[in-house]
């Protein structure tokens, strides 16, 4: 899976998660970006990444994350293997 079809994907959790459809990300989004982005929604997110890509993230992994572009980069490196 290239990095464009990850970020395609992820942009669709995104959509569903905050439930808006117009809803956009780039690289530097993070959650002072997106007004509804508390802990419940990232919750959300992790599961539903997770589930989509068939992947599993340590809490470590999360919590050093600051941005969707790091997220993206974490899940190419674990679907890489």
């Amino acid at each position: 899976m290239t990095k464009t079809e990850i970020h395609e994907n992820v942009q669709e959790i995104f959509r569903d998660v905050f439930d808006e459809e117009d809803l956009v990300i780039t690289d530097t989004t993070n959650a002072d970006d997106i007004e509804d982005w508390d802990s419940l929604a990232q919750v959300r997110l992790t599961v539903a990444i997770e589930k989509k890509f068939g992947i599993k993230f340590d809490f470590g992994e999360l919590t050093a994350l600051h941005n969707v572009g790091e997220m993206l980069g974490l899940i190419e490196k674990k679907i890489a293997g």
